[in-house]
């Protein structure tokens, strides 16, 4: 691998996930975080997961609009949207899943759709970095 384009610093502080802080080194991003109330926690403040949805599901709509214009094909009114959840898994440990839902506008056939999600989710850094570890679902939908 070359050398970094970018480094995301962050750093955790207090009880972590439950009840701790998240900040990045430029303060752009600073959240306090708690266990969701559906895992028995507080809830009232974001979670790992849900920055980590936001960061998948970002970085994929970018590897789609990418592979679009490789492509020259032009997306109108496109969105993903990351589910990511936690859950026990038979080592009880914990372990991520993940459903990332495509639509794309526009009138794009739905196999050329199905194609550009397909190569999009070859090139995510996020999903190859999840690749093998977490089971991954894709669905696509057009107008």
């Amino acid at each position: 691998m070359s050398a970094p384009l970018y480094t995301a610093v962050a750093t955790s502080t207090g009880d972590g996930r439950a009840g701790g802080r998240a900040v990045t080194d430029d303060g752009l991003l600073d959240v306090a975080l708690a266990i969701p109330r559906s895992m028995g926690g507080p809830g009232g403040a974001t979670n790992p997961e849900q920055l980590f949805a936001a960061g998948w599901s970002s970085c994929f709509h970018s590897a789609l609009k990418l592979v679009a214009s490789q492509q020259k094909l032009r997306l109108v009114d496109s969105s993903v949207t990351a589910e990511v959840s936690i859950a026990k898994t038979d080592a009880d440990s914990l372990g991520l899943s993940a459903a990332l839902a495509v639509h794309i506008g526009g009138g794009i056939a739905a196999d050329v759709a199905e194609g550009l999600v397909a190569a999009a989710h070859q090139v995510c850094p996020y999903s190859l970095a999840t690749r093998g570890s977490v089971p991954v679902t894709l669905t696509t939908t057009v107008a």
